[in-house]
């Protein structure tokens, strides 16, 4: 692959990097510098190509705007996507920097990651066609795959508590079907707790009428695809869910990834410096705040995506982060008025 791009010079060495869920990156060293080599695991050629170089395209404009981003390295006929044995990758320049989670930012760096995410959905209304275009890309909620609607619902509809009352059934007899072991009994304990839950408020199912203001997103802003250099941000990576989804559930989503504490609370401190800061950039005010804070809500309280790659498709990476996230729903749905308000004031 290394021969399609002539300022690389010769492969020294090529090592898989652990962290992440969806795709498989590489460290790459040559004779001529470092390289981040990712494969992207869900693409096929024929198909995703042209979506994988339209994302690259879009990294370019928003780093002429200013925007912390890494773009990828163009090959001798200036193609970013390179096509081997069927499978498409990507070379982009190495980041130096690290993955910080909010227990590691302060009150004031919460603040510019508010404002942060603020540009990125400003800057993506400029470099981007009209958010009636649909998007460019699969969807997923920032904390990982999402919770499928019906297949007769509308894309924005809300997940319906009588469907996910079916999928707690069905993955309580899987988790009961195998080995028992601490996952597994933490597992039941979710499942039958959420339950409960549903039952209580089923009636709080959002409307459609509440679905807040669409535009182009990230669609995966977490933080593992934020690398920090010292106190401030160095790249946002991994664009491949680039898409038009409301703007801003993603504000939320990644604020409560970011801020989530591991025993399942969210620092609300921080959630509040980072929500005004970011309402005050992207231009959204309290009520939008609130709706979607109130679908994340209703989103993470029908989602069971961790037990389901564990118990559905023997896939066990999403497991360490299954405690804070399912302690997170309880938590929430005890303390609604507080989260929404540190969204909102």
């Amino acid at each position: 692959m290394l021969r399609r791009y002539e300022q690389t010079g010769e492969a020294l060495t090529c090592e898989p990097l652990t962290q992440g869920l969806l795709n498989r990156g590489y460290r790459l060293a040559t004779t001529h510098g470092r390289y981040f080599l990712k494969h992207h695991l869900d693409a096929d050629a024929a198909a995703d190509r042209a979506a994988i170089a339209r994302q690259h395209h879009a990294t370019l404009r928003l780093r002429a705007l200013g925007l912390p981003v890494a773009p990828p390295v163009a090959d001798g006929d200036g193609r970013t996507v390179a096509v081997v044995g069927g499978r498409c990758y990507a070379l982009h320049p190495w980041v130096e920097g690290r993955h910080r989670d909010g227990a590691e930012l302060s009150e004031p760096q919460s603040r510019r990651l508010g404002t942060l995410l603020g540009r990125v959905h400003t800057c993506l209304e400029e470099v981007m066609p009209g958010p009636q275009g649909g998007g460019e890309g699969p969807w997923g909620g920032g904390e990982g795959p999402p919770h499928a609607p019906a297949a007769s619902a509308p894309p924005d509809a809300a997940a319906r508590a009588e469907d996910t009352f079916a999928l707690i059934e069905e993955l309580l007899k899987l988790v009961r079907s195998s080995p028992r072991d601490i996952f597994g009994e933490l597992a039941e304990h979710r499942l039958v707790e959420r339950r409960a839950l549903l039952e209580r408020h089923a009636h709080r199912r959002p409307a459609p009428s509440a679905t807040p203001a669409r535009g182009w997103v990230h669609g995966d802003f977490h933080p593992l695809n934020l690398l920090y250099r010292g106190g401030e941000p160095a790249a946002i990576v991994d664009w491949d869910r680039l898409g038009v989804q409301p703007r801003a559930e993603e504000a939320v989503r990644a604020a409560a990834i970011f801020f989530v504490r591991p025993g399942g609370t969210l620092d609300l401190v921080k959630v509040r410096a980072y929500a005004r800061a970011y309402r005050a950039t992207a231009g959204a005010d309290s009520a939008e705040l609130a709706a979607a804070a109130h679908r994340v809500w209703w989103e993470r309280l029908n989602d069971f995506w961790m037990l389901r790659w564990r118990y559905q498709l023997d896939d066990r990476r999403a497991d360490p982060g299954f405690p804070a996230s399912s302690a997170l729903s309880v938590w929430w749905t005890r303390e609604y008025a507080a989260v929404r308000g540190a969204f909102c004031d």
